[in-house]
């Protein structure tokens, strides 16, 4: 009898979130399922790797485990040791509550994880669900098992994973995308402390999307899911050609020796 399909289920909302019991649930008959996950919050922590301390994992039940540390950190370790015996065939990381769409999928812990499995050599899907009054899990976990079911039995191209984001309410459908722009209209508040120290607040004003067809911010807010595959080479290769004429001065010197630039 074939073994099942050995899946790595991850996140950056913590082991104990509401939307990684949605993803376990929602995958739960399809392959063998591990989670190895963050003990505590660990959004936005992008793709860091903890280096500077040791690492603690405690198992909190079968093929469950959660780890003092970020997403990344928990997609190295699931996959390097606790999953040592037979590496896994997919990495699923989500469902992360609050979309991760356009350039905040190089702020995510949740895309970073996800990443981080196609680093390692492994497939991967990141999955995101909008949240505001009357969400629900239903939709992304039913997207989330399509995905998973689809990528075990097609594959996807090395390097690459796909990003999913779910709307708000029923969806009206799905939408391959790119990625769509976003900013931020006060990147930082400056405030005063009880003791009149100046505190800042990084990403505290209201975000404006462009309303670009086709791209991830736009059809989710139509109403769309947004399924976006993302490559690990961000390479400017349509820049390649122009950056030919580049000619460092500095090379032209013996040795080195800069001092005359």
């Amino acid at each position: 009898m074939p073994e099942m399909p050995r899946i790595l289920v991850t996140n950056d909302d913590g082991f104990s979130s509401q939307g990684i019991a949605a993803l376990m649930e929602a995958l739960e008959d399809i392959g063998e399922l591990w989670l190895v996950a963050p003990d505590g919050e660990q959004s936005a922590v992008s793709h860091a790797l903890t280096l500077d301390r040791p690492l603690r994992v405690r198992r909190v039940g079968e093929r469950r485990f959660a780890v003092n540390g970020t997403p990344t950190d928990c997609v190295t370790l699931g996959i390097s040791n606790l999953l040592s015996d037979r590496s896994p065939d997919l990495v699923v990381s989500g469902i992360n509550r609050g979309g991760n769409m356009g350039v905040d999928v190089h702020y995510s812990g949740t895309v970073s994880a996800a990443f981080e499995g196609v680093i390692l050599g492994y497939p991967a899907i990141a999955l995101s669900q909008v949240v505001g009054e009357g969400m629900s899990w239903d939709a992304s976990a039913a997207l989330a098992r399509e995905l998973t079911v689809w990528v075990l039995e097609h594959g996807l191209p090395k390097s690459t994973l796909l990003n999913a984001n779910v709307p708000l309410g029923p969806p009206r459908g799905l939408k391959l995308t790119r990625l769509g722009v976003r900013r931020y209209t006060e990147g930082v508040v400056e405030q005063r402390d009880p003791r009149g120290r100046r505190i800042y607040w990084i990403g505290g004003g209201e975000p404006v999307w462009e309303e670009i067809p086709d791209t991830d911010f736009h059809e989710v807010a139509q109403g769309f899911v947004s399924v976006t595959p993302l490559h690990l080479d961000m390479t400017g290769h349509h820049f390649l050609d122009e950056l030919k004429d580049l000619r460092p001065t500095f090379l032209d010197h013996p040795n080195g020796d800069r001092s005359t630039l």
